[in-house]
């Protein structure tokens, strides 16, 4: 502990020296000790956090579909000690029952698994509490519910979700149902106890092969709110020139009793990507990006307050990005070009951003809102694999013809971007972090970010390149972080959108890797900071100022 300490005091310094950082990082970082990880496993999800700690979920990496599940719930407390690790039991009866997950309900631990009966065709829901102490289920196994199930790989499994203040969970699972027929769902709603509430059969006012469903939430009342997708025809298709889509949003209300049906369209704008939460007093905060060229890029903001009682939909609002956050990583010959093309209003050429998630969208105390997004894509290469190896110069091989199809996958994480909404619908400004990360074949294992809000701040943590903060950086060139010889770095926005991003410390001297994926806020100013490398893997505390 000490030792990691000295190291990260030293980087510091050198990172000042050799980067000229006037400034000295907004967060001190302290490693944990390093534990080994069962053989074949990872830490999946940080579950919840309690006052004296977190607790982590490792699940067994399965190769086939045919192995069995395994998982382990531990704990941590908050000075990155490992106190316990438990396996979960998943035999009842000598009869295998599947993972499903392990979720903290008002403060309590709950185990919850499945099992498929082929023979009667139902799949049954368990949930087990866990012992605060020991980790250890209970040995009460209490079926909560069961569902339709004629195939299980297709219908019959369940997902859940918390509400915001933690005193209901909505557990959601697919029905069967016959092709191109509405789509069929179950939706079952506890209290913080456990107890049902409501639980209904929900029909689909539309065909299946017409409607995805992107999200579902239920609020502190017990309402359940759907977001989906709407296609007029079955290939499910984005096209380019009008817009072939609509987003819908269904909200099931008065205990599932009264169901109301929201459609959300820009005229001919493109939403290309929208999500929701549900606000103090019920309302719907709704809030997304537009384009005015297709459906993988982004020009704008749109935001509006539904209020499901009433269905009224008021301070909508759709607004373009300014040219220069559109344009602002762009060469000078680009940006000429998209000059030129605003001049000539030339909506084809115009400048937009492309391949941006919508991953985030936090309420701000007055009916604003801020979206975080990060520009995702996956490129493919595929390639002939001569296992006798290359011939050069136009050499011909009798054996070329055994070669194989071989196919790589890139992973790119790049840039972040921050648009703060006023309530009114207005950009009250909008923020770009620039990131750049590509990997090869890994999933993107050790890509993104993770964010905190501190006070009045946010924060994004995420692995770079150290060359990225030298003094020598050419203006607008950025290095790859590819997975190697990386540092951790803190970007940080205040009120006013400005940005300052910290060097905080070496992966190197960390000994592991830091996956973001796995990072998360733990208290006010506080954040737990996962890494790994092989089999080591370790957590740090990283303290705001």
């Amino acid at each position: 502990m000490k030792q990691t300490s000295i190291l990260t005091i030293l980087f510091s310094v050198l990172t000042m020296l050799l980067f000229g950082q006037a400034e000295t990082p907004p967060g001190t970082l302290n490693w944990g000790d390093e534990y080994n990880e069962p053989n074949g496993t990872a830490a999946t999800k940080l579950i919840g956090i309690v006052p004296e700690g977190f607790y982590v979920l490792r699940q067994k990496v399965l190769q086939n579909p045919s192995a069995k599940p395994r998982a382990w719930v531990e704990f941590f407390t908050k000075d990155m000690k490992l106190k316990r690790s438990e396996e979960m039991e998943l035999k009842y009866k000598g009869k295998q029952r599947d993972f499903e997950d392990v979720i903290l309900l008002n403060k309590k631990l709950y185990l919850l698994t499945s099992f498929n009966n082929t023979a009667k065709k139902r799949n049954y829901l368990f949930k087990q509490e866990l012992s605060e102490k020991t980790l250890m289920p209970s040995k009460n196994l209490e079926m909560i519910c069961e569902t339709e199930a004629k195939n299980k790989e297709v219908e019959g499994t369940f997902a859940f979700h918390i509400s915001k203040d933690s005193s209901k969970l909505l557990v959601y699972n697919s029905l069967p149902n016959e092709n191109k027929n509405p789509e069929r769902f179950g939706f079952r709603v506890f209290n913080e106890n456990f107890d049902l509430i409501w639980e209904k059969n929900i029909v689909l006012p539309y065909p299946d092969n017409k409607f995805t469903v992107e999200d579902y939430q239920v609020d502190n009342q017990g309402n359940v709110y759907l977001l989906g997708v709407l296609y007029q025809d079955e290939a499910k298709w984005r096209r380019r020139g009008n817009p072939t889509y609509n987003y819908v949003v269904l909200s099931y209300t008065n205990e599932g009793n009264d169901a109301k049906e929201y459609r959300i369209d820009l005229a001919d704008k493109f939403i290309t990507d929208l999500t929701f939460r549900v606000a103090n007093g019920g309302t719907l905060i709704c809030c997304g990006f537009y384009s005015e060229r297709g459906t993988y890029s982004i020009k704008g903001a749109y935001y509006f307050r539904l209020d499901p009682k009433t269905g009224e939909m008021t301070n909508r609002n759709s607004q373009p990005f300014d040219f220069e956050f559109l344009t602002e990583f762009m060469s000078e010959k680009n940006k000429q070009k998209a000059k030129e093309a605003k001049e000539r209003n030339d909506v084809r050429r115009g400048a937009e951003l492309y391949n941006y998630s919508l991953d985030e969208l936090i309420l701000r105390s007055d009916g604003g809102a801020v979206l975080v997004a990060e520009q995702f894509y996956i490129e493919q290469e595929t390639y002939r694999d001569n296992p006798f190896g290359y011939y050069p110069y136009g050499f011909y091989s009798p054996y070329s013809y055994r070669s194989n199809i071989q196919t790589d996958y890139y992973y790119h994480y790049n840039d972040i971007i921050v648009v703060n909404i006023r309530p009114t619908g207005e950009i009250e400004w909008a923020s770009r972090i620039p990131k750049q990360q590509e990997t090869k074949n890994d999933g993107g294992y050790y890509s993104s970010y993770a964010m905190s809000i501190v006070r009045d701040k946010l924060y994004f943590l995420f692995n770079d390149n150290a060359r990225n903060y030298s003094p020598d950086r050419k203006e607008n060139r950025f290095y790859n972080y590819n997975g190697s010889e990386s540092i951790i770095v803190l970007a940080q926005l205040n009120t006013k959108g400005e940005l300052k991003t910290f060097p905080l410390a070496s992966n190197k001297d960390a000994g592991v890797i830091t996956r973001p994926k796995m990072c998360k806020q733990i208290g006010k100013r506080e954040m737990a900071i996962f890494g790994e490398r092989g089999r080591g893997f370790r957590f740090a505390n990283l303290t705001f100022e």
